[in-house]
This record gives C-alpha cells, sequence and structure tokens, in this order.
C-alpha cells in the first residue's frame, strides 16, 4: 500500500525551480490537420500469458492473464471505467495456440509448459463459461472490444523449415465461436487474424500469399455471420512486426475491401533486460527511430487505402515482459507517451498498450491492480487529445518533445510537452502559424482565457519512482478504490508555459484559434 501523501515533497519544487530554464517558441500550425486518429486511439490488451510465463529469472506474470484474471476487484473495474469507454484488444503471443471449446471442440486443456510449444507452451482453451464471464465484465465496463484470432489453427509446421507453418486455415472453430458470440447478444468492434505470424514471425510464421487468401476466408465468414453492416465487426491484420515485402504481398493478394484496418506491432526498446533501457528512453536519436517504422506502413495504407488505416496493435516498448526497473515508473512515460505523439502524427488510428495488466509493462499492477504512472499519462490523453492532429515547428532542442491535437471538448486546442532534459526546464512561448505565408513571421499567440494545465512528475523527483504527481498532487487511489480526480491547473494567459526538468505535461487553450479545429 502506497503511504498518502497530501502534496508531493517541497523538495521536488525547489529542484525544479534551480534548473536551467531555456526559452522555446513553438508554433502551431492549425489551418489544416496532418493526420486523424480513431477517436478511441488509447487502448490497451489483455493477454493469454499463464503464471508460468517467465523471463530473465522473473515470473511477473502472475494471475493477470486472461484465462486467471479475477475480474471483480472495484480496482480493476474502476480503472477501465475511467476512460469511457476503453479500447480493449484480447490477444497476444499465445493467441494462435488458443482454441474456443465451442461446436465440435469437446476438450479444453489449460496450458502448460511444453518445452517443444509454440513459445514453451502446450495448447490451450478458451471456455464458453470464461467467454461469458470476459463479456458481462467488458459490457460492465463498456469496453470497445477487439478479440485476436487464432490463425494457425488446421495448419502444420513445415517439414523443411524451422518456425514456417502451412496449409489453409481451417475457419471450422472460429465460425463455432462467432455464432455462438452472435447468439448471446456480445458485441466485438473488430477481430484481429494472428499474432506476429508476419515476416520472420515471432515463434511462427506463414508466408505472405498464404496470409492474405486466409484473411479473404476470414472476411467472407465475417459478412456471412454478421448479416448487417451496421454490427459487422472489422477485420484486422496481421498483427506483427512491419517487414515491407511480406506487407505488400499480403495486401495484393487480400485485395481491396478485406482488410479493414492495417496493424503492426512495435517494441523499439529491445530486450527487457537490457541494462542501457534508461538511456535509450532518454535519448532523442534513439527514440526517434521509429519514425522509419510508422512512415513505412503509412506508405503502405496510402497505397492500399484500407478504410481504417494503420493501427499499432501491440506496443509494450521492451520485449519479454518489459523491463521491472523502468517499465513500471514515471521514466517509461518519456518512451510511452512520445510514441502515442510520434504515432499520431504518422496517421496511427490506434495505438494499443502492451498489457493493461501483467508483466512489467502492465497499466496496473499485475497483483494490487494500483495504477502505474502510465496509467495516469494514457487517461489525460484519452480525455484532453482529440482525433485531429496538428503540425508544430519549434527551435531545434531534441529534449524537448512537442504535439499538439485539436482538444477533444471543443474549442481550443490540446499540447503535450515531454521534457527529456535531466537539468534544464523549458518556457514556452506559443505562435499561430500563417496559413501559406511560409516566409512570413508567424502570430504571436496572445491568450486571454487561462489555460488548463496538467503537470507531471515523479513523487521524489526521481523518474524512477514509481508514484506520479499530477499538479503536485500525488496519484494514489481513494480508500473506495476510484481513481483520484486529475483537475487542471488554471494558469494565467499572459505568462509562458513552464516546462520543468525530466517532466510530462498537458496543456488545452481553450481561445487558441485553428481553423482545422472548428
Amino acid at each position: 500500500m502506497y503511504f498518502k501523501f497530501t502534496f508531493c515533497p517541497i523538495i521536488l519544487l525547489l529542484w525544479a525551480s534551480l534548473s536551467f530554464a531555456q526559452n522555446v517558441n513553438v508554433v502551431i500550425h492549425g489551418a489544416a490537420s496532418i493526420a486523424k486518429t480513431d477517436d478511441n486511439f488509447v487502448c490497451v490488451t489483455l493477454d493469454w500469458w499463464p503464471a508460468e510465463k517467465c523471463d530473465y529469472n522473473q515470473c511477473p506474470w502472475g494471475k493477470a492473464g486472461i484465462l486467471n484474471l479475477d475480474l471483480r476487484y472495484g480496482a480493476l473495474i474502476n480503472a477501465i471505467k475511467a476512460f469511457n469507454p476503453l479500447r480493449i484488444k484480447v490477444g497476444g503471443s499465445l493467441q494462435d495456440n488458443v482454441v474456443y471449446k465451442v461446436g465440435e471442440v469437446s476438450s479444453c486443456p489449460n496450458f502448460m509448459k511444453r518445452e517443444d510449444g509454440l513459445f514453451g507452451f502446450s495448447q490451450g482453451c478458451l471456455s464458453m463459461e470464461r467467454w461469458d464471464q470476459l463479456n458481462r465484465f467488458f459490457n460492465h465496463t463498456g469496453v470497445k472490444l477487439t478479440f485476436g484470432l487464432n490463425a494457425l489453427f488446421g495448419r502444420n509446421e513445415s517439414q523443411t523449415e524451422k518456425g514456417l507453418w502451412i496449409d489453409d486455415w481451417q475457419p471450422q472453430n472460429t465460425r463455432d465461436f462467432m455464432q455462438y458470440t452472435i447468439s448471446k447478444g456480445y458485441k466485438v468492434d473488430s477481430y484481429e487474424f494472428g499474432n506476429q505470424l508476419s515476416g520472420s514471425g515471432m515463434g511462427a510464421k506463414v508466408d505472405a500469399k498464404q496470409y492474405g487468401k486466409d484473411v479473404i476466408v476470414l472476411k467472407n465468414l465475417v459478412k456471412v455471420l454478421y448479416a448487417h453492416p451496421e454490427t459487422q465487426p472489422k477485420v484486422l491484420g496481421p498483427g506483427g512486426f512491419y517487414e515491407e515485402k511480406w506487407f505488400n504481398t499480403f495486401l495484393e493478394v487480400s485485395g481491396q475491401g478485406i482488410v479493414d484496418g492495417l496493424t503492426h506491432h512495435i517494441y523499439n526498446l529491445g530486450p527487457g533486460d537490457d541494462p542501457n533501457m534508461m538511456n535509450k528512453i532518454l535519448y532523442p536519436s534513439y527514440l526517434n527511430q521509429v519514425s522509419q517504422t510508422y512512415k513505412g506502413v503509412s506508405d503502405v495504407v496510402n497505397k492500399f487505402r484500407p478504410q481504417l488505416g494503420a493501427w499499432v496493435s501491440e506496443s509494450g516498448g521492451a520485449l519479454n515482459g518489459g523491463s521491472k526497473d523502468v517499465s513500471r515508473t514515471f521514466a517509461d512515460g518519456f518512451w510511452y507517451l512520445d510514441q502515442m505523439g510520434m504515432a499520431s502524427t504518422y496517421d496511427q488510428k490506434v495505438f494499443c498498450r502492451q498489457a493493461l495488466i501483467g508483466g512489467n509493462y502492465g497499466l496496473l499492477n499485475a497483483t494490487t491492480f494500483v495504477p502505474n504512472p502510465d496509467y495516469y499519462g494514457a487517461l489525460l490523453w484519452h480525455r484532453l487529445m482529440g482525433s485531429t492532429v496538428l503540425a508544430v515547428t519549434k527551435e531545434s532542442d531534441p529534449d524537448l518533445r512537442v504535439y499538439a491535437h485539436c482538444a477533444k471538448k471543443k474549442p481550443g486546442v490540446s499540447l503535450i510537452f515531454i521534457n527529456l532534459s535531466k537539468d534544464r526546464s523549458f518556457n514556452i512561448t506559443l505562435s499561430n502559424a500563417k496559413p501559406g505565408d511560409a516566409g512570413k513571421p508567424n502570430y504571436e499567440f496572445v491568450g486571454k482565457q487561462n489555460r488548463e494545465e496538467y503537470h507531471l512528475r515523479a513523487l521524489t523527483g526521481d523518474i524512477k519512482d514509481d508514484i506520479v504527481c499530477l499538479n503536485d498532487v500525488p496519484m494514489v487511489q481513494t480508500d473506495s478504490e476510484d481513481i483520484p480526480a486529475m483537475d487542471p491547473k488554471l494558469v494565467d494567459a499572459s505568462t509562458p508555459i513552464s516546462i520543468a526538468a525530466q517532466s510530462i505535461a498537458y496543456v488545452t487553450i481553450r481561445d487558441f484559434e485553428a481553423p482545422a479545429c472548428v
């Protein structure tokens, strides 16, 4: 249980005031949007991993897996309800090893450790009793659901190429599962076909041409079973790491109108036991490298034009459960929130965090359900950042990251400022770009209404802390396990926006005139 501080220790304020302040002008280009996200851009995953899943001499999953998670905890329920709604993707590495106990499937085995099994586990099973429990929970908490389907069902591993799975996908178990789901009136927003089977794969892979043919079968199945277009779930794929040639072939074979959304995964921090993890998170050039992936996926989307564009359907930062020393701390927000900002500028519609709960990268503690710092950053994004993305330019200082969107609740714009520097604060002035006058000075913005500011800092000033302060108030659950109030600080519009060293701030400006936001 955390100590319930009323305010962050005063030493933090003194430390922030002693840092060197740098003046920076930020220009918001509000005439037109550069990208659009889904209204439910923030997304989290629930994974299949059993308690026996271990990496780096630790087993951090406990009972957080889909089959074991206790759905009755008030803290879990309240954490989801606070988003109103929250998009959740059910899936993960073992989804292609899950059978559904319905129709012709009579036995329902648990995942067991097996050396020659996919990811070291035997086949597992989702009973319809558990599916009923999950759907009651999803309905109660207002979840917008994406469900990851088993794309290896009926296939066999090649005898000549290790890891390659061949033969046609067999849809019968999925058909029976969907028919049961429809008969119960359960709402599924989208189905994602397979997990990390694209390109070189992770544990298993499927040829791009075969994958393209199989997703056509899935799309036709969905059209037949969900007869009414307004209730028809979308079909997403391939849910793996981006490889240009594989993705192009997959979409060429599947053709127009089959894949509604192109999904891919990002784990740009590498293995979770990397001792250099903290330096990666705080190094701007390293964070920028993944932009090539976003650009590549965006180019493929522009070529084939799936209806829903591109989704990051899984991103945990560090592989294999995350980093035990970083992923649960305030420092992880520098990676996580920067990735959401960057992804949105490349027109990625959804960004799914691995995971809501489980491993070291869960937004909630796997045993207490207490939110980790990244939870609060995600919740603020969901509440403040609208779907219309604006371009931002600034004086070149790589330690200051800035992203701007139209405010989710009109009018105005919302910005997120991420300060990676450990010894410099930034005083921000804003300018409004003149549309069509690139060579002329921009309008200096002088606000007349108070700004709404949300400043996030580590409790003690040490970014490895696992408690975050919002406007100098520690974020800890109430005695009733509710998410604490997250109110803005109202700030005189005539003053610069002050971003403390190694802090993150959301700022909403109601009287900023951006034509794209009208």
